[in-house]
């Protein structure tokens, strides 16, 4: 029995998120049916988190046991034969029977694309956010770093999350602008479920007037979903890689 790792890159568009569901296109099941059509074997896959409907990744990491032989080489062009164009394994790598691509991982980066300007980009309509009313790019840097470390995130996570504890430490927020495009790139050890989009809602407000960069303080102390700022919508949303 051998333990394969990859990384898989794809455009999250068109499908209902990572997780298996029957009879909904999922990235999780597009992945398995490339492994059954290369090897035979009907299996579950195991991703370092799930990404919702609409969010991309360059960098997801999965591991699965398999009883094949296929040597790496042969699995990364036997997977990418049988996957659609908007996934691509870009690496792989057999690991030690222990390792979890979930609960080995120690930190992750995840990216948020604004563009901000009046008129929509047709292009980039399925991969960014578009905000059309001007934003204070000062302001949003500064209410960046005032949620930089540990906190507790009651009021920027799902109000469905299942996490045991609201606590995380957010070791970078970059705020980051080409023209009429923003980046936000966040790391962290762990991400609560809609985090990152509620960051990113929540920095826009900030960045129209709505919020101060103070009202960054006050938000995390409400311990209050609705004290923060609307969720973010997925298509902005990129896992860039997972740390292990």
């Amino acid at each position: 029995m051998k333990n394969i790792k990859i990384i898989l890159e794809y455009d999250g568009t068109g499908f209902s998120g990572w997780q298996f569901q029957p009879r909904q296109r999922t990235l999780q099941g597009t992945l398995e049916d490339a492994i059954k059509a290369t090897t035979g074997e009907e299996l579950r896959v195991t991703a370092s988190g799930r990404t919702d409907a609409g969010v991309h990744a360059y960098g997801q990491a999965v591991n699965f046991k398999t009883e094949s032989n296929l040597d790496e080489r042969a699995w990364l062009g036997a997977l990418n034969h049988y996957l659609p164009r908007q996934m691509r394994v870009q690496g792989v790598e057999e690991v030690g029977p222990d390792f979890s691509a979930r609960f080995d991982a120690k930190g992750k980066q995840y990216d948020y694309i604004i563009i901000n300007r009046a008129v929509p980009s047709p292009i980039h309509r399925k991969y960014a956010w578009h905000v059309g009313i001007p934003l204070d790019f000062e302001a949003m840097e500064a209410a960046a770093r005032e949620l930089v470390g540990e906190h507790d995130f009651t009021s920027l996570r799902a109000t469905d999350c299942d996490s045991n504890t609201p606590i995380r430490e957010l070791r970078s927020l970059e705020v980051i602008r080409d023209g009429d495009r923003i980046r936000l790139s966040l790391k962290a050890g762990g991400f609560l479920r809609h985090m990152v989009r509620n960051i990113a809602g929540t920095l826009v407000e900030v960045g129209r007037g709505r919020f101060s960069p103070e009202d960054m303080k006050t938000i995390l102390e409400a311990r209050d979903r609705t004290k923060a700022g609307p969720t973010a919508p997925p298509q902005g949303l990129y896992l860039v890689k997972v740390e292990y």
